[in-house]
């Protein structure tokens, strides 16, 4: 039994407001301010009886918030996923989710093809698209950490198209934080797992636009390009990864302690356990650092390593002066997706208490190229910027260590047009006690200073930047958060910061039931097609 607060917010389902509702605003817009927050996270955990055991499994709930001509208005509308369907049609849990296993009828069981050879012993993962969204071309993606992807009408937040990875690639699962370059094109990473007897982690590309000459091909998935493997460590357990980066030449990838146990997962609905119980942290590991050469599309010959840690997101990555530095947020444990189980959940709240593994920003730096004459525990860095390290040892072996410049941090967001570039700013949610954001935070990593925003029962979620049309500095914008409340009395609000300042300007208050939500992104609305492409690069994740 879930408490009154704790109901309200992970436990009771949300209703779903698919026509627009008119918000009431208290303060001024910025008048250049157009276009459309799109957001995407749990929303439904009870289906009749059943119950989801992770907040993470819960039905993915669209939700927008449109902003045009001084007003804002707000719909909401459940993703109809495959998922989705057969569980209302059922009315309780027949798909399984990450942290719960559903027993299907036998007549109806979905898992029946999954265990025939080691090859085909992943099983049909779910399409509850729940975690993101992603603009691939003039489309937009619901998206998730499976091989499934959901085409979406940004406008309206309905359902259009189901696309399977593996119609286009061996890959198992996906990241849900793709990039973006200058051209608009995604990049991101998959696993393929035991595909022809190889493991292996796969860097790919979905163009944002289709050559003349292939206009036959009118899907841009079907352009969808391989661009780099990168072997994995163990066949049958692969390394579990949320996220990675990305500079103007290389791609940074972390191939982290935290992993996948294949022959579980191919067994978990026979042994009667759920899929995130085959996924552990090896703490006596390493976690090992991958660095590729976007223009050769080849991994760097020496091997970088750092301590064993779980990392969910990357903030950011650039070159300086023959050195890679990348900034994440990092864990000592998994111990925070264990606390998202809603009973962990009901029992962290109820006892007040405190969490085991804060989270901490930290900044790795990678020599690009490795002195061959250094001694044996000489530290390779030679930026004055920080005091993050990496000893050369034996074998061509790098030790990073890293700097620590924030503790109690997450759901980490920049200004985009930076991304892969030297920065400033960073924009997240402060958690420093509690497992769910109670500030926002703008931490400037020159002057190490911050500035935070909060306010009594109210939870934000992700901060998205938005530059302003005529941006001189990197914080020339504002932040949007959606801000749900524990209390009853409080209508949930679309909150607008000054970026620079950190103040308040406005916040949109709407009746209508709002869940806390993970990831999405800003849609410009703009006449000029030039203006947009460059407020567009400057608000994707």
């Amino acid at each position: 039994m879930l408490s009154p607060a704790m109901d309200m917010i992970f436990g009771k389902n949300k209703k779903e407001q698919p026509e627009p509702l008119r918000a009431k605003i208290r303060g001024e817009l910025p008048t250049w301010l157009h276009g459309t927050l799109l957001r995407n996270g749990p929303g439904m955990h009870t289906i009749g009886e059943t119950t989801y055991n992770h907040w993470f499994d819960g039905l993915a709930l669209l939700h927008s918030f449109t902003i045009q001509n001084g007003e804002v208005h707000y719909r909401s509308k459940y993703l109809r996923s495959d998922t989705y369907n057969s569980n209302i049609e059922a009315n309780r849990i027949v798909v399984s989710e990450f942290g719960t296993m559903a027993y299907p009828d036998p007549c109806k069981n979905i898992f029946s093809k999954a265990f025939s050879y080691l090859s085909h012993t992943i099983p049909d993962f779910t399409d509850n698209c729940l975690i993101n969204i992603m603009k691939c071309g003039e489309d937009f993606y619901a998206t998730t950490e499976t091989n499934y992807i959901w085409k979406i009408n940004a406008e309206t937040l309905e359902s259009l198209e189901k696309v399977d990875y593996r119609n286009y690639a061996a890959i198992n699962v996906a990241t849900s934080h793709p990039h973006y370059d200058a051209q608009g094109n995604v990049l991101n990473m998959g696993t393929s797992i035991v595909d022809k007897g190889k493991t292996k982690y796969l860097v790919f590309k979905i163009p944002s636009t289709i050559p003349e000459k292939k206009k036959k091909k009118n899907n841009l998935l079907r352009h969808l390009e391989v661009i780099c493997s990168i072997p994995s460590r163990s066949l049958l357990n692969p390394s579990y990864y949320h996220s990675f980066g990305v500079t103007e030449n290389y791609i940074i990838f972390l191939e982290q302690p935290f992993k996948l146990d294949i022959l579980k997962m191919a067994t978990a609905y026979i042994r009667g356990t759920n899929w995130a119980s085959c996924i552990t942290f090896h703490e006596e590991d390493k976690t090992y650092i991958h660095i590729i050469d976007r223009k050769t599309k080849r991994t760097l010959l020496n091997k970088f390593y750092a301590d064993p840690m779980v990392i969910f997101h990357h903030v950011n990555a650039y070159e300086e002066d023959g050195h890679i530095v990348f900034d994440v947020i990092s864990y000592k444990d998994h111990s925070l997706y264990q606390l998202f189980y809603l009973a962990n959940l009901n029992q962290y709240f109820e006892q007040n208490s405190k969490l085991t593994s804060i989270p901490s920003l930290k900044r790795f730096v990678v020599p690009l190229q490795v002195d061959k004459d250094a001694e044996i525990g000489e530290n390779l860095v030679k930026l004055e910027s920080t005091t993050a390290t990496a000893l050369k040892e034996k074998d061509d072996q790098v030790y990073c260590q890293s700097e620590e410049l924030y503790e109690g941090i997450e759901l980490p967001r920049i200004n985009y047009a930076y991304n892969g570039k030297k920065y400033r700013y960073i924009y997240a949610a402060e958690v420093q006690w509690n497992p769910i954001p109670t500030k926002i935070v703008k931490f400037d990593i020159l002057t190490k200073s911050s500035l935070k925003w909060g306010e009594e029962h109210c939870w934000p979620a992700e901060p998205v930047f938005v530059p302003a049309p005529d941006a001189q500095e990197e914080d020339d914008g504002i932040i949007l958060s959606v801000i749900v409340s524990t209390d009853p009395k409080k209508s949930p609000f679309l909150l607008i910061l000054d970026a620079k300042q950190f103040t308040e300007l406005a916040r949109a208050s709407v009746d209508a039931e709002i869940h806390l939500d993970l990831h999405g992104l800003f849609i410009p609305s703009v006449e000029s097609s030039e203006e947009q492409e460059d407020i567009v690069a400057s608000t994707l994740i």
